[in-house]
């Protein structure tokens, strides 16, 4: 989950390197490094653990002549294998042969599952190690091959047929200080196109100030980049003809514009967010049009949706939608163990994978289990072009626009609106509800951008009531019903991904097989209540936990009478149509986790351990 980046062509190698590591900082910030093609001196390295700016310090301080420099490579680490340290902080080098040889630099993200046999074969035959990382075999087996003669991209093939696992690997060579050669496997790599220069990133958002104008490098493929000039080859040699792709998103778009955090902008972007997800896909009468999908939904009997984290919270969202409205039978997966459950299906199965990177590991892996049965394969991702897009058959698009925070918030709720328009789309063909029944659910998804953005209204200045509530928490218990469940799921993520309180998120009416006895006073409750059928069964198990002592904070009604009756605090939000509540009962659990985070001091868009995009297993 590493973030990588190149560059090769104008003396500004350093700055344009440093603002790509910035952009992908949240894929990794234990440590972070550059190796700079010194011109009449090699290759230099410079590491450093902690954030970025340790980094420019210590390249501020280092060299006085950077700004001549054209080539680089550089890494933001997400340790898999090795602590955070300098030593285990990427580039890694190689000197060849123990004789000695040309110095390659290599940074790498992925994992290397054969390292600790290649590790030993290369000790017996003298290289020494300097650190714990796996990815320090790949800087020998390069370099020994550079040493015994070999140009730097055949050293570099013949060094990926040693390895086993995943890997986005860019490397240079002190023979060849005017090219970088990059290659990959699972791990995601994106070439940006510029004009007397080119670079290499492990994602688009890391070239946005730069180029808009880029290559996507697929499984197997090498990419070997100069100042004039992008060759992308098969591992045996052969050119492949590769179609430029353009990305809409705008380098501003990744800055703050005001907000103290990435993480409270993106909650403040919902709206925005819901507003362009839905545009030209949902009419004036709530009448869906998906034809953009291309895609043959007949001869649908089942769907399997298949996602991680919180992408998984908004798929038992869609269950609950498509169910409802489509009466189409619906299975969600955790992709990373879908994968290995030997999954049943046939050409009847629609398998919908959601992943707002389009690069999660996971769900790649059970994308490709689900086409050994002849799945259809639908992607819900909120990065156009990324790998999931290339093996979906269609795409349905998220409009999010970039996310830098880690924890997921308005792509979450892209996810939720972009499968409200698969159930209603379903629905639609399927003829299960009457048109006007599919028309007013449609009228209130259109409507919920501004619901949105009134919930925002509603809960400014509320919040830090709530906050009270956690002082002394020792963990914290989400409770909802129904399609208020995943939504209490989701909330507890939020808090304890940022705040690092436990949490946990369940059924109201499976509190008293379990969860109840984790009940006191140092135990808040928040309670998503709702509407509908299930509100007063949620209230009553509400009033279970006030018996024994819980402070209790609820998600309701400004008006809710009932809920003031059982809360210290209700956080209020706009009355929707029951099916879309989750759209508007989410925000005030983000924020709730947002200012708990705030209040405990902590760093709520970088949380320790976490990354954005999960590339590896």
């Amino acid at each position: 989950m590493c973030g990588i980046v190149g560059y090769v062509g104008k003396e500004r190698c350093v700055e344009v390197l440093m603002e790509g590591l910035r952009n992908l900082e949240y894929r990794g910030y234990d440590s972070a490094g550059l190796a700079l093609a010194m011109p009449e001196r090699g290759i230099e390295t410079t590491k450093e653990v902690g954030p970025l700016d340790n980094l420019a310090g210590a390249i501020g301080e280092k060299y006085d002549d950077f700004f001549k420099v054209r080539v680089g490579v550089g890494h933001t680490r997400w340790a898999t294998h090795g602590r955070p340290s300098e030593a285990n902080a990427h580039p890694h080098t190689g000197g060849g042969a123990p004789a000695g040889g040309p110095e390659v630099a290599v940074v790498h993200n992925g994992i290397i599952e054969n390292h600790a046999e290649l590790r030993e074969e290369l000790r017996e035959r003298g290289f020494e190690f300097r650190s714990e990382t796996d990815t320090e075999v790949i800087a020998h087996l390069l370099a020994e091959r550079v040493a015994a003669g070999e140009p730097l991209r055949e050293a570099l093939v013949g060094t990926l047929k040693r390895l086993q696992g995943s890997f986005a690997v860019a490397v240079m060579s002190a023979e060849e200080p005017g090219t970088i050669v990059a290659a990959r496997h699972q791990s995601p790599l994106v070439v940006g196109l510029g004009e007397g220069e080119n670079f290499l990133a492990s994602a688009v958002q890391a070239l946005l100030g730069n180029t808009r104008r880029f290559l996507f490098v697929e499984n197997g493929e090498i990419a070997v980049l100069t100042d004039s000039s992008v060759e992308i080859q098969t591992l045996y040699g052969q050119p492949v003809e590769r179609e430029t792709f353009e990305v809409d998103w705008s380098a501003e778009e990744l800055g703050l514009n005001g907000y103290e955090d990435f993480m409270l902008k993106e909650i403040h972007e919902q709206p925005a967010a819901l507003q362009a997800t839905l545009a030209g896909r949902l009419d004036t009468d709530g009448v869906v049009d998906l034809s953009e999908l291309d895609f043959d939904f007949s001869g649908i009997e089942r769907i399997v949706v298949v996602a991680c984290g919180t992408a998984y919270h908004a798929g038992l969202l869609g269950k609950y939608a498509i169910e409802r409205l489509a009466r189409l039978p619906v299975e969600v997966a955790v992709a990373s163990e879908y994968r290995y459950a030997d999954p049943i299906g046939d050409e009847s199965t629609l398998v919908v994978a959601i992943s707002q990177s389009g690069e999660t590991t996971d769900t790649l892996a059970a994308v490709e289990a689900s086409r050994g049965f002849g799945a259809r394969v639908l992607a819900v991702t909120n990065t156009q072009g990324s790998l999931l897009t290339r093996e979906a058959e269609a795409v349905l698009l998220t409009k999010a626009g970039p996310e830098v925070g880690v924890a997921a918030t308005k792509t979450f709720l892209t996810q939720v609106a972009a499968l409200y328009l698969l159930a209603l789309e379903l629905a639609g063909r399927r003829g299960g509800l009457s048109g006007e029944q599919l028309s007013d659910v449609g009228c209130g998804l259109r409507r919920s951008p501004e619901k949105v953005e009134e919930a925002l209204g509603l809960l400014e200045g509320r919040v830090g009531e709530a906050v009270g509530v956690f002082a002394g928490a020792r963990c914290a218990l989400f409770l909802g019903r129904g399609h208020l469940f995943p939504v209490a799921l989701e909330g507890a993520l939020k808090l304890k991904e940022i705040s690092y309180l436990p949490a946990e998120g369940y059924p109201a009416g499976e509190m008293k097989h379990g969860p109840i006895a984790l009940v006191d006073e140092q135990c808040p409750v928040v309670a998503v209540l709702g509407e509908g059928t299930l509100r007063e069964k949620t209230l009553s198990n509400v009033e279970e936990t006030v018996a024994r002592g819980a402070r209790v904070i609820a998600i309701a009604r400004e008006d809710d009478a009932a809920a003031a009756r059982v809360a210290q605090v209700t956080l209020p939000v706009p009355e929707m149509p029951e099916i879309l509540s989750p759209l508007v009962s989410t925000v005030p659990l983000q924020l709730l986790a947002y200012h708990v985070a705030k209040a405990r001091g902590l760093n709520v868009d970088k949380p320790r351990n976490l990354a954005k995009s999960v590339t590896v297993e």
